[in-house]
């Protein structure tokens, strides 16, 4: 049985702190040779999908920005319209922004480390105004409309990172799809493993377990009632998918 709607999913290609092993967030961190490359194959994957888009829809961050116009362009669609939201940014890692994570699991311990980067609702320490990227994140133009002040994050955990992605998901996403637009939204492991839970109903501890590989394009198809009929079908050779997510789970632990 085919679903009604059908919407097309990517983490970004493999960033330059990725690469590091550095926790990214709201760093604008551009893609590394290699998530470039990711990128370009993720876009082959999508055309010989036969997949057709009429809009697209990313976070204002570079590397989501990047891999999302190399799927374009490899797959022969670089004219359609595209829309860049702050609610799609990558999870705001706070105070860790810029830190290595083998490093951190070194310093704080692999059980402190996996409970900020694993735990539902428990955020890493915040960003305080004296952090490296604080006034890089927080006074970046791109912000000018939104988040408001008040609403711009010091810190997230996944839960808060859920609450101001869904509204998007809700308020743009959705009535686009009803209007028969074909969607891909190219975003971030955490922002997109919220639209994942609230799709696929799992539950804190099932969403903090799964994965997201860089660069791989994966595809729902729904129900009349947004109700998934095809979950999270990679494209891609499962060999490749493989790896890729056991490169991501692997980024936590102490060296």
């Amino acid at each position: 049985m085919a679903g009604k709607y059908k919407i097309v999913m990517v983490r970004h290609g493999e960033s330059e702190w990725n690469q590091k092993n550095l926790f990214c967030g709201w760093y604008d961190a551009n893609l590394s040779d290699k998530g470039k490359e990711e990128a370009k194959a993720a876009g082959k994957a999508v055309k010989d999908a036969g997949l057709k888009f009429d809009v697209a829809h990313t976070s204002v961050l570079t590397r989501a920005q990047v891999t999302l116009g190399a799927i374009l362009e490899e797959s022969g669609q670089a004219g359609i319209p595209i829309q860049k939201t702050w609610r799609l940014n990558e999870r705001h890692y706070g105070g860790l922004t810029g830190m290595n994570k083998s490093e951190t699991a070194a310093k704080y311990g692999e059980d402190q480390v996996l409970i900020w980067r694993r735990s539902f609702d428990i955020p890493p320490p915040p960003m305080e105004k004296d952090h490296a990227y604080y006034d890089n994140i927080v006074n970046d133009p791109r912000y000018k409309d939104g988040p408001k002040p008040e609403e711009f994050p010091m810190f997230e955990s996944l839960k808060l990172t859920i609450e101001r992605t869904l509204p998007y998901w809700n308020d743009v996403i959705v009535p686009d799809m009803k209007a028969g637009k074909k969607i891909i939204i190219a975003a971030h492991g955490n922002s997109l493993r919220g639209i994942v839970k609230h799709l696929d109903n799992l539950t804190d501890e099932q969403i903090m377990a799964l994965n997201l590989p860089t660069g791989i394009p994966f595809v729902y198809e729904l129900d009349e009632n947004f109700k998934p009929v095809v979950s999270m079908q990679f494209l891609g050779d499962e060999e490749t998918v493989r790896k890729a997510i056991e490169s991501v789970a692997a980024q936590g632990k102490a060296k």
